[in-house]
Order: C-alpha cells, then structure tokens, then sequence
C-alpha cells in the first residue's frame, strides 16, 4: 500500500524537448531519399503509361491509363533474352576471376611478409585509378593484333581469326585487369584484421599456404567476398565503354546496348525505352535483394583493425 502511495507521490518525468539537430537530420534524410528516388519513379510512371497519351497531354498530365504494354513491347523488339544471355557470359566468369585472383593476391601481400609486400600492393591500388580512357588507343591496336595460333603453315597473320577482339574472352579479361585492384585492395584490408595466430596454427597443424588460404582464411573472408560480389556484377553488368569499343558484332552486345534497339532513327518513344531501362535493372536489384544481409556486413566488417 504504501509503495502505491509513494509511487502515486513522485512526479512524473520531465518530458526532453525535441533535439532540434536531430529534426533536422532527419528532415534531410527525408529530402535526400525523395530527391534520389524521384528518376526511379519517374521512370516506372512513365513506362506504365502509352505514348500516345504522354504525346497529346504531356508528360506532366495526369494518367488516364496505365498499362504494361510497353515492358511486352520492349522485352520483344529489344530481344533482351538474348542480350541478357550475352551478358551473363561475360559477367559471370569476370566476376569469380576477379575475386578468386584478387583474394590469393590479398592472401599473400596480407599475410606474409616478403621484399615487395608493400610495392605490389601499393602498384595494384594506384593501377586501379587509371582511367580507362587513356589506355583506349593502344589497349584497341593490341586487341587488334593478338589473334589465334596459326594452324595451318604459311597462313597470313592478317587472315587468323581474332583472339581477343569482338570475343567474349577479351572482355572477361578486360574487366578482370581493371577490377582486380580495387577487391586486392578491400580483401587486403579484410585480411589484415584476422589474427596472425591462424596462420601460425594452420602451420603447426601440417597445413601448407594453398590448404591454409582455402580452409582457413578464405571461409572467414565470405561477407567480404559478398560485398565485393555484389559490387562487381553490378560494375560489370552496367558496363557500356569496354562493349562499345571492343566489340562490333551486334549479336554479342551486352544488355546495356540492347537498349538501343529501342531507338529509331528518326523517332524515339521514351516510355518504351523507360520500359527497356527498367528491365536491363531488375538483374541488378535481384542480386542485392540475394546478398543484402551478406553485403552491409561486408561492408562494416573490416573497417577497424584490432
């Protein structure tokens, strides 16, 4: 009874008035997040709608039918299955080169310690910020010349078929050369926070270095390896550059050129193309849906070291 009394007697907290910093960061989060997810609705609102509408109200009318008729059209006259297809042979091999050589070369400049350790570390990252564009001349004029063995004796060198360019392996190794030192860099910093002692008790266990990469280090490495995944198929997958010069036969684009399918030569229909967009996304979206959990903790993991 008298606890009732007492707790009846004690005044009631005093209610904080509202952190005006955090109104306010909260305000600009909202505003932010409305101003970058403004295009993406704007494109799904638009590829709902036909064009004959968009062409007599405008674009900024209000709609009087929305209609999947555009996704159908450019799914057909686009033929993106087979562009898509396209894309997975080069997008899918890329991806596990990438990350298989540039987790055996964080692996060795990470976890041991040798005269170049820290030079062949510091070559990869400062190869990474070359820009693509200035290598594009020779890189173009080597493609050209590296063509297939000779088979037959007396062939000319300028009637053997072409090794690299306008194949599907000169564009795997192109986008393997230009990603592996960005996740060396990443995967290095990764491994760097794992304990030394794994290593010294792989090796009291009779473990040799290739038993100790891909049983030891490499399971540990795995929200790293999501994260970087995840990244790199999108990088890959949203490529247009290496595709418009290093390839020439339509047939083997990549989906990001199939959208010019959806272009006439003298008119061009938005809403379908926002259709086409839409669809060459949802590969993308999909994948970080799959590795959503796997991403974000790759992405903090590492951060610090200790």
């Amino acid at each position: 009874m008298s606890t009732a009394i007492l707790a009846r007697e004690q005044p009631a907290p005093e209610r904080r008035p509202p952190d005006r910093r955090r109104i306010a960061l909260h305000g600009f989060l909202i505003v932010v997040s409305i101003v970058w997810l403004f295009p993406l609705l704007w494109t799904i609102y638009q590829a709902l709608r036909p064009y004959s509408e968009t062409s007599n109200k405008g674009f900024l009318s209000l709609p009087d039918t929305l209609t999947l008729d555009n996704f159908t059209t450019a799914w057909n006259s686009a033929e993106l299955a087979r562009y898509f297809l396209n894309t997975l042979v080069i997008v899918v091999p890329a991806v596990i080169l990438v990350l298989f050589l540039a987790s055996m070369m964080a692996f060795a400049v990470s976890r041991y310690s040798w005269r170049f350790n820290l030079v062949l570390l510091m070559l990869f990252t400062a190869l990474n910020l070359l820009p693509p564009q200035v290598i594009i001349t020779p890189l173009f004029r080597i493609y050209l010349a590296i063509r297939a063995p000779e088979v037959l004796v007396g062939t000319p060198l300028a009637e053997r078929g072409l090794l690299l360019y306008d194949q599907y392996l000169g564009m795997v190794l192109i986008h393997v050369a230009f990603q592996l030192g960005f996740c060396t860099f990443v995967l290095s910093n990764y491994m760097k926070t794992l304990p030394k002692e794994l290593n010294e008790a792989a090796v009291v266990d009779g473990a040799g270095v290739w038993t100790t990469y891909s049983r030891v280090i490499m399971p540990l490495t795995r929200p790293a390896l999501a994260a970087l995944g995840t990244l790199q198929f999108t990088w890959i997958y949203n490529d247009f550059f290496w595709a418009l010069m290093l390839m020439s036969t339509g047939s083997k684009l990549p989906i990001t050129s199939a959208l010019n399918n959806l272009k006439g030569q003298f008119f061009v229909d938005n809403n379908l193309v926002a259709a086409g967009a839409l669809l060459v996304a949802l590969p993308t979206l999909v994948v970080y849906l799959v590795l959503q959990r796997q991403f974000i903790g790759g992405l903090t993991l590492g951060s610090t070291k200790g």
